[in-house]
């Protein structure tokens, strides 16, 4: 059993519960910790086993106590749980340290969705950790087997959710997966929702868009994913439209943006096919614009070509990635997209996104290369 403590100033290296006290108590263990003095006011304890290989089937917890041996600063709880929490499921728990004349963080039960193409077909291949970080600290590595052995058959195409526990995340900032194997497999990752399972909103989007290849030679894979944007719901952005406009009409405060679009100078490279995108920020998205009125031609991306176009949508903060596809229809509807520029004419700055590919299916996710 180990444990992490989190302070104000960081948080420790998992602690081994080995130390024990010279005098024992039936149905109590007590332990001599040593933490860095530099940790500050601790206000979470993350409890949990170091791994599931060493044959332990349940650990019951009932109550936890701690004291500073030097300021005999005191803090119990009642915990009343087994670990695992499930067979095969989360070995870990998390509660927030309550002093006297501070205000304790909240228990939150998050739901992770993960958007996968594959997943079904390599789950009994593949171990897969995810640990989330936010304002007010991270999960931790949590296990995502046992979502794994439970997805059935015939949900091939259904996202995988996954359901952990932790003290209040605050604002959620990024992802790290750890994915790792024993047999070569691919895990194709589209993207992961986080969202606090008795809200709807905000939902916080992290786009991966990535094909994990685990062989002999890349047994793991760590991953970092930052936060692409989050979709706060329709409530708080009229609240935010209402606030924006004193009078209480419900003009929305618009963004215009600048897109262009280059179209590859090769054979066939062109479309008749309608394009439509969509802009991602840190703080939102924008809805679906179709591409069709160029200022510059009749007849939109065609081979060798630039196309511009005038575009308003809400403020979505700084612009992170963009989808971009077709609806496949036309004569000759497949398309060779060499770059998309955009301009935040409000901020004055220009935003490149390098495809230098063929853009054959619906939609393809291009990340931000620079911008100035």
């Amino acid at each position: 059993m180990v444990m992490v403590f989190y302070g104000s100033n960081g948080k420790s290296n998992p602690v081994s519960m080995e130390n024990k006290v010279e005098h024992q108590t039936e149905n109590q263990i007590t332990y001599d910790i040593h933490l860095r003095s530099d940790l500050g006011m601790l206000y979470k304890v993350r409890l949990g086993l170091q791994s599931l290989e060493n044959n332990i089937s349940q650990l019951s917890l009932r109550h936890f106590k701690i004291q500073n041996t030097s300021t005999l600063d005191t803090f119990s709880l009642t915990i009343n749980k087994t670990l695992p929490l499930s067979p095969n499921g989360d070995r870990w728990i998390e509660f927030p340290i309550q002093w006297p004349l501070k205000e304790a963080l909240s228990v939150v039960t998050y739901h992770l969705t993960v958007f996968s193409r594959n997943i079904l077909n390599e789950r009994n291949l593949l171990h897969m950790t995810a640990c989330i970080y936010g304002t007010h600290g991270d999960t931790g590595d949590r296990s995502l087997l046992q979502a794994l052995q439970n997805i059935q058959q015939g949900e091939k195409n259904e996202p995988l959710l996954v359901i952990m526990d932790a003290v209040d995340l605050g604002e959620l900032e990024k992802i790290v997966l750890l994915i790792s194997s024993k047999t070569d497999c691919k895990l194709d990752i589209k993207k992961l929702h986080v969202q606090e399972a008795a809200k709807e909103h905000p939902i916080y989007v992290f786009e991966v868009n990535e094909e994990f290849s685990v062989n002999a030679n890349k047994p793991k894979i760590q991953r970092e994913i930052p936060r692409s944007f989050v979709i706060r719901g329709e409530k708080q952005n009229n609240d935010i439209d209402n606030n924006l406009n004193k009078e209480g009409s419900k003009v929305k405060n618009l963004t215009e943006y600048t897109v262009k679009v280059y179209t590859g100078d090769k054979r066939g490279a062109g479309t008749d096919a309608n394009v439509h995108i969509i802009l991602f920020g840190n703080e939102d998205k924008s809805e679906v614009f179709q591409l069709s009125q160029s200022l510059e031609h009749q007849n939109p991306f065609e081979r060798g070509k630039v196309d511009t176009f005038k575009i308003k949508t809400k403020n979505v903060g700084s612009l992170r990635s963009i989808e971009i596809g077709h609806d496949g229809k036309g004569f000759a509807s497949g398309w060779f997209l060499e770059k998309v520029e955009i301009t935040d004419t409000a901020r004055n700055s220009m935003h490149c996104f390098n495809c230098n590919r063929s853009v054959d299916q619906s939609i393809i996710t291009l990340y931000m290369l620079f911008s100035f």
